[in-house]
């Protein structure tokens, strides 16, 4: 009887959030030429040219309103030791974010490591950064960083996002776990990529976040560990407890913009945390299990 009564309460709520979103009527890009082009325009640091260099592929992913979820594989010749998936923009107002992955995806490439298949995934929610202006939220006005289903997610996300929020659209952790499409490709990657370590980036809090098997990193460049919680519905949540794959969740201190010495001291800190942990993590999920 309760599910029952809280069903019309929910679908109330996720009209409510989806009507306070602003609204965009841009035109879905049909291309990597024109999803660069628009994707550019709302980033500070990254150009149009740089983004085609990226040479990211649409894969099978879509947002709400059909717009490709673009990524690159860079992968070793030899099988890999570790399966490390990147992701960016899951908040689309955190613009920032994006320029990261993008630059981690050229320092990839050119470090070539023979023991790690990077799955770089600049932008999760390209609906909320296309949006004039950008949010969070997808476009149906759901906080995908709260969408991942989570044991206690029936029980736990909606009283959370009540009693915690107070009912902030921002915040909105969707009308049942799963029910957006972008979360559910992400699901999908953690399922057919099986990744060894999930790095999630976000902003603007200046703090770095893990949740999963230990140890985490300390630092990476000027972010230092502090661990927050978990919250109903988070990646953290889903890939670290649940999942048992440990996720590093950077908080960049600048929601629109990082320096590039940042960017470049954040890799090599990333790089060595995974150096001194890499047989660890290959050890956490069997290699006879190919990634997709």
């Amino acid at each position: 009887m309760a599910a029952k009564a809280a069903a019309p309460v929910l679908a109330a709520a996720a009209a409510s959030a989806a009507s306070a979103a602003p609204r965009n009527d841009a035109p879905r890009p049909p291309d990597a030429a024109a999803w660069c082009r628009q994707v550019s325009s709302f980033l500070v640091d990254l150009t149009a040219a740089r983004c085609q260099q990226a040479a990211l592929l649409p894969g099978d992913g879509r947002s709400v309103r059909g717009v490709p979820l673009w990524f690159r594989d860079v992968r070793p010749a030899a099988p890999p030791r570790l399966r490390v998936l990147v992701l960016g923009g899951i908040h689309g107002d955190e613009m920032a974010s994006v320029n990261v992955v993008f630059d981690w995806l050229d320092r990839a490439v050119k470090a070539a490591d023979p023991g790690i298949h990077w799955r770089m995934v600049p932008l999760v929610n390209p609906d909320g950064l296309m949006r004039k202006p950008s949010t969070r939220v997808n476009a149906r006005g759901v906080d995908l960083n709260r969408n991942f289903p989570t044991p206690e997610w029936e029980r736990a996300a909606q009283a959370y996002w009540a009693s915690r929020t107070g009912k902030d659209p921002r915040r909105f952790p969707g009308p049942s776990a799963m029910s957006e499409p972008e979360t559910r490709w992400v699901q999908a990657q953690v399922d057919q990529f099986k990744p060894h370590l999930i790095v999630s980036v976000h902003a603007p809090y200046g703090v770095l976040d893990f949740d999963g098997p230990p140890p985490p990193p300390e630092k990476l460049g000027s972010l230092h560990l502090d661990q927050v919680g978990i919250y109903p519905g988070s990646l953290g949540n889903y890939g670290g407890v649940v999942r048992r794959v440990p996720v590093v969740t950077l908080e960049l201190r600048n929601a629109r913009q990082v320096s590039g010495n940042e960017m470049a001291a954040m890799w090599t800190d990333l790089r060595g945390w995974i150096d001194r942990r890499r047989e660890q993590m290959a050890q956490s999920q069997p290699l006879d299990r190919p990634a997709r």
